[in-house]
């Protein structure tokens, strides 16, 4: 497979290698962090059974919450579009932001003037130290492509994965249609 170099808003494909691993398999991950100290993304195609107000009392939104990585889990991020409306976002790509100000994201998000395709919220995040993701890409563990979507944030979590591996083609195509559970064929 061709690899590219992972930097700030490419996306990290699992190869089918790891279907066994429990919190990569069939994952897609947004990179919004790259540098010599580390890399950091979300993975953008795994939806919690949450909203956002079954963790936060405070804010009136029924916005879905995805599994960002298995690092600090307990904590919520957000990726979006609004740095005009959340100060202190910090850039990611493509006029895609990380995070800013929360109580205003709170005031902003009970008074309903954020709609769900401008942010997508994560219990944790994917991290990796530049070594350990350089041993992973050498190990064919991912595949690094440009993020071609024109809004990551609306992206189907249910077929993004399938998808980029059918681009691929070849035998991509085989673990594209394969079962979830191969046990239950």
């Amino acid at each position: 497979m061709n690899v590219h170099n992972p930097s700030k808003g490419k996306l990290l494909i699992s190869e089918p290698s790891i279907l066994n691993d429990k919190s990569f398999n069939r994952s897609v991950i947004y990179l919004s962090e790259h540098s010599t100290e580390g890399c950091i993304g979300f993975i953008i195609n795994k939806p919690t059974e949450f909203i956002l107000q079954d963790l936060i009392n405070d804010i009136n939104c029924d916005f879905k919450i995805y599994n960002g990585g298995p690092v600090e889990q307990e904590n919520l991020y957000f990726i979006h579009k609004l740095p005009h409306l959340i100060p202190n976002s910090v850039q990611i790509d493509n006029g895609i932001y990380w995070g800013g100000d929360f109580d205003i994201l709170t005031n902003l998000l009970n008074s309903n003037t954020i709609k769900p395709t401008d942010i997508r919220f994560f219990l944790g995040y994917s991290g990796w130290s530049i070594t350990q993701l350089n041993e992973e890409l050498e190990e064919s563990t991912w595949t690094v492509v440009e993020n071609k979507y024109p809004n990551i944030l609306q992206v189907n979590s249910d077929s993004i994965w399938k998808n980029q591996l059918l681009e691929f083609g070849g035998e991509y195509k085989i673990w594209a249609n394969a079962p979830v559970n191969p046990n239950l064929n």
